[in-house]
């Protein structure tokens, strides 16, 4: 084997593995703290998460440590996912750093409860994208996909039929992009009349930000599904460029 074509093997593996590990892992936040009502499928929905993590190349951290809330550590994560948190949960030094880290373009997933979360600040309401304003029990609906141009709702038909606790809403951000919504006809309860959304994503303040309504059951967190349309929003949250790298062409 001629020299230059054995230096110019080893150039190109050194370059691979130079590349290898300067490569970031990619990893989310997962945080479930409570402080008020605590939803009894937070640990079905951590398992799920890091099963997600593990079955496409990045991990879950789950924490309900405040503390994490620092520029230090949120840097090191691509999203940070509100998991049925409730109530206020972080103090106002860590509410600066998580809108530093949004706006230097973190991504933001919210599940069920992250709009009954924070509600005395305004930024955190409009990056979540509404304010809870209760619902009614436990029961079936049909849901209504009507954006499918997105990686969390590619994968469904044009009509969902599921059982959870359907989540009404005030205050909702006039500039979330709606994905799914719920038809109030087929269950008992709802208040926000024909478009009533459950799931949207949205740019905002530099970064990206995805909410979906259900995850209240069990059930919910082994409901393939539910999980591929949990699992597109977080890749949406992570992102890869400001452009194109969101929705399916």
């Amino acid at each position: 084997m001629k020299p230059k074509f054995i230096k110019s093997i080893l150039i190109f593996a050194i370059s691979i593995l130079i590349i290898s590990c300067d490569k970031k892992e990619e990893k989310i936040l997962v945080f479930s703290k409570t402080n008020g009502f605590r939803h009894g499928s937070i640990e079905a929905g951590i398992t799920a998460l890091k099963k997600l993590g593990k079955e496409n190349n990045f991990k879950a951290v789950a924490t309900e440590d405040s503390l994490y809330f620092v520029e230090d550590s949120l840097k090191q994560f691509s999203a940070v996912v509100f998991l049925n948190t409730t109530g206020d949960i972080l103090n106002h030094e860590q509410q600066a750093d998580f809108e530093r880290y949004i706006q230097t373009g973190g991504g933001f997933v919210g599940v069920h409860a992250a709009t009954n979360t924070e509600s005395e600040w305004p930024w955190f309401n409009k990056l979540a994208g509404a304010c809870f304003n209760g619902h009614p029990k436990i029961q079936e609906a049909k849901l209504h996909a009507v954006n499918k141009n997105h990686l969390s709702t590619n994968h469904l038909e044009d009509t969902w039929v599921k059982t959870d606790e359907w989540y009404n809403f005030k205050d909702i951000n006039p500039d979330i992009n709606v994905l799914i919504t719920i038809d109030e006809t087929t269950y008992k309860g709802g208040t926000n009349g024909e478009n009533h959304p459950i799931s949207w994503y949205h740019n905002f303040d530099g970064g990206r930000a995805f909410y979906t309504a259900m995850g209240h059951t069990n059930e919910t967190y082994a409901n393939p599904l539910f999980l591929n349309h949990l699992l597109g929003g977080i890749k949406y949250a992570i992102g890869k460029n400001p452009q194109n790298a969101y929705t399916k062409k």
